[in-house]
């Protein structure tokens, strides 16, 4: 049993990752009809925006410390971060410690303005065009992506650590009656699964509760009607694609201390999205989420030495064959709309 619990919970957190940037993927192909194969780079993206204000939380003044020696006698050079500088030792390495979180709002802006270029600078030339050309065009993009934050960042992965006070794990067995230290699990996992859950919520409650969201959810069911009622849909579209941005950037900037980021994150991701977009159905955001938890909890029971000894490789194509599985019987995946992919 506590074996089982703890797939579950390791589950969760890359279930959260898919299930956001398949969110982001629904919401654009439903909204505008296009596949974007450069939602994965927006992950990227995401990352390396907490990469970013990090180094710039944490650039600092050398100065010689006459105080302290070296084994030699010379004094030793000592670096203050500047935020240490401007608002004291405590304040200020609180800043640096929590640069992750505090990440959310620097990318927020960014991903926005991001998505806003791609849409309109690139993709809106696409949005009658067949899905081939969208594909390619997209997939263009994100290998241009990745290779500029390649030559910035280099191709080494990036430690980002999380806020010292997250660092460590919960002991579950205790909670559950279990023997100690059966059930260890990241305290920051749990943090990235609780913020994914109120990011989904909360993109949920936006389409269902407010104005914008409803025109928004209209127009993916009819377009055209929506548009002869004098509304200017394109631009709520344009606007929701900056909101899927976000949302994917958003995800990548708390998955960065879990994983360490790289330029080719984003490709890593991309592809299993896809998969979890097309078994929850295509356009069906509830379909989306439900995929992406479904088939993170199948990768990491997939993942044990039971499994792996048992069927090797089995944890490289679980994902895959569940969507073979999915399409034979069901094509429009399982919650799509009726008719779609059903050609």
């Amino acid at each position: 049993m506590d074996s089982i619990i703890l797939q579950v919970l390791n589950g969760l957190d890359k279930g959260a990752a898919y299930a956001l940037i398949a969110l982001g993927l629904t919401l654009i192909f439903g909204t505008l009809g296009v596949v974007n194969f450069a939602h994965g780079a927006l992950f990227m993206i995401g990352a390396f925006c907490a990469v970013f204000l990090q180094r710039v939380l944490s650039y600092s003044r050398i100065s010689i410390d006459e105080s302290q020696k070296d084994f030699l006698g010379n004094p030793l050079k000592v670096e203050t971060p500047f935020v240490e500088i401007w608002f004291g030792p405590d304040v200020g390495g609180s800043i640096v410690d929590w640069s992750v979180p505090l990440a959310i709002l620097f990318a927020i802006p960014v991903m926005i303005a991001v998505g806003f270029a791609m849409e309109r600078g690139l993709i809106k030339h696409f949005y009658k065009r067949p899905h081939a050309d969208q594909i390619l065009v997209t997939f263009g993009l994100a290998i241009v992506l990745q290779e500029i934050i390649k030559y910035f960042y280099g191709a080494n992965p990036i430690p980002t650590p999380s806020p010292e006070a997250f660092i460590g794990s919960y002991d579950f067995g205790v909670m559950l009656g279990f023997d100690a230290n059966r059930i260890i699990y990241p305290y920051w996992r749990m943090i990235y699964f609780a913020f994914a859950m109120v990011l989904i919520f909360g993109v949920f409650a936006f389409l269902q509760f407010t104005t914008f969201g409803m025109v928004v959810r209209a127009g993916m069911a009819d377009r055209e009607t929506v548009g002869l009622l004098g509304i200017d849909i394109d631009r709520r579209f344009t606007i929701m694609f900056g909101v899927a941005a976000a949302v994917a950037g958003l995800a990548g900037v708390m998955y960065t201390p879990i994983v360490p980021p790289n330029y080719h994150m984003g490709m890593d991701f991309l592809v299993l999205s896809f998969v979890v977009v097309v078994v929850g159905g295509m356009g069906s955001l509830p379909g989306a989420v439900l995929a992406g938890f479904l088939l993170g909890i199948l990768e990491s029971f997939a993942s044990t030495t039971w499994a792996t000894t048992t069927l090797p490789g089995i944890n490289q194509i679980i994902i895959y064959l569940v969507a073979i599985i999915v399409l034979l019987t069901r094509p429009r995946g399982l919650m799509g709309r009726r008719g779609v992919m059903e050609e």
